[in-house]
Order: C-alpha cells, then sequence, then structure tokens
C-alpha cells in the first residue's frame, strides 16, 4: 500500500507559497510562552530513586507552564513514583525550538555527562515545523539515542510519540494537513531506530487531546496537558518496569 507520508517534502514544495503566508501568520497568530522557571529539576522522595533525565525541546523546558514541577519533568517524576513505589531524581535539558540537530549539538554533551536509569525523550517536533528530510532526521536521532544509551547501557528509554498536529486546531489547513503527513513521515523513521533498542520504547499517540491540553498559546501543553502526558506516556511503557 502506498504512504502518502513519505511524500510529505514533496507535497510542502508544491503548497510552499501556501504554507509560507499561513506560517507567517501563525508567527504572530500564537502567543510567546516562557520556560518554567530554573532550575529544571527536582525529587520525589521514595526509596531507591530513579535518576530521570528529560531532554526535548519546548516541552523539556516546560513552555506553558510556570513551576517545573508541573511540567514535563515533574509529572513524569510524580507518575513514574506512583507505578513503582521507588523515588526520583530528574533532570530536564532542552530549549524551545530545539530540532534533533540542536539536541545533538548543544545539549548530547551534558546530556552524557551522568548516567540515568531513565531517559525521557521529546524529539522531532521542530524537525517537522522546519520541515527537516527524513534521512538528516533520523541520522540525528541515531546519534543520539546511541549516545545516550552507550553512557547509561541499563537505563529504560523512552521516546515520545511527535505532537498530533491533526488536532492542533490553533493551524489552519493545509498547514496542518502537510505537518501531521510530515510528522508521520518522522515518527516512522524514529520507530525504526527505537526498534534496535530493547531497553527502548516509543508511546504510541494519545488517544485524544483532552479539552484543557493547551496552555493559552493553543500549541504548548498546559498543567492538565503535561499530566496527561506523562500518565499515558508511562501507562503505555509500563513493561519497561516488571
Amino acid at each position: 500500500m502506498f504512504a502518502l507520508h513519505r511524500l510529505s517534502r514533496v507535497i510542502a514544495l508544491v503548497l510552499s507559497p501556501v504554507l509560507r503566508r499561513q506560517g507567517e501568520r501563525m508567527k504572530t497568530a500564537i502567543p510567546w510562552l516562557p520556560p518554567a522557571k530554573l532550575p529544571w529539576r527536582g525529587t520525589v522522595d521514595g526509596p531507591d530513586p530513579f535518576r530521570m533525565l528529560v531532554l526535548g525541546d519546548s516541552t523539556a523546558a516546560g513552555v506553558g507552564v510556570k513551576d517545573p514541577e508541573h511540567g514535563l519533568g515533574g509529572n513524569l517524576a510524580r507518575v513514574l513514583a506512583d507505578r513503582t513505589g521507588r523515588g526520583v531524581r530528574w533532570l530536564a535539558l532542552g530549549q524551545a525550538g530545539a530540532t534533533s540537530k540542536d539536541l545533538r549539538a548543544r545539549f548530547l554533551p551534558k546530556a552524557v555527562e551522568d548516567e540515568y536509569d531513565v531517559v525521557f525523550l521529546s524529539i522531532g517536533a521542530n524537525d517537522t515545523l522546519a520541515f527537516r528530510s527524513r534521512a538528516a532526521f533520523r541520522e540525528d536521532f541515531r546519534a543520539v539515542l546511541t549516545s545516550l544509551r552507550d553512557r547509561s547501557p541499563e537505563a529504560r528509554i523512552v521516546v515520545a510519540n511527535l505532537p498530533v498536529f491533526s488536532w492542533f486546531t490553533v493551524m489552519p489547513n493545509p498547514l496542518r494537513w502537510v505537518l501531521s503527513l510530515h510528522a508521520e513521515n518522522l515518527q516512522h523513521a524514529a520507530h525504526r531506530e527505537v526498534a534496535r533498542d530493547p531497553g527502548a520504547h516509543m508511546s504510541p499517540p494519545p488517544p485524544t487531546y483532552s479539552a484543557k491540553f493547551f496552555a493559552r498559546d493553543r500549541f504548548h501543553p498546559s498543567e492538565e496537558g503535561y499530566r496527561d502526558w506523562a500518565d499515558f506516556a508511562l501507562e503505555k511503557a509500563a513493561h519497561l518496569w516488571p
């Protein structure tokens, strides 16, 4: 069966005049939100605590919330502690707008300074928005995943599903549709890399985004959105913690 998503960049090129205009309008339509306040680290008390790294883009930086405890890192830590009965010491690294290339060049060196038991990787959303090629994304994604595994050979690695752009109603069509196609294209590349690592897991897309999932920019998660995401992502990766 022919996979339309493999032609996502060709379709984007054909529609580029329209997509460019819509993209420019989106820059003014979506308000800028700051990252969560520093430091992006925390602790959930409990025995034999996990060492957890959250590496990624604006979601790792907690854009959409003020307190990092209410962002991705804090919520993942609480869910992990609840599911396992163990404590968690977590650190988040990343930056809004970071592509896989940026993470590889700017944040991976810091990420591999220490060894971790759990790594949560949120990567690919900005590669999608930039319409980076599948091959370029796959190369950078593989390098990030390989380096993390080399530094933390026993770690459980959870890779977030790319955003479901078709549910981002703040975006007009055809931009929303083409981004959904390209996200699917990159998602397939990520799945192939994750499948090579038996200690890694890629979350499936969520069943839906709740009515309160988005922050006021209608693009990044809210406190409720981060909570729902963490709960779903680690529930689907429960087999990693027997």
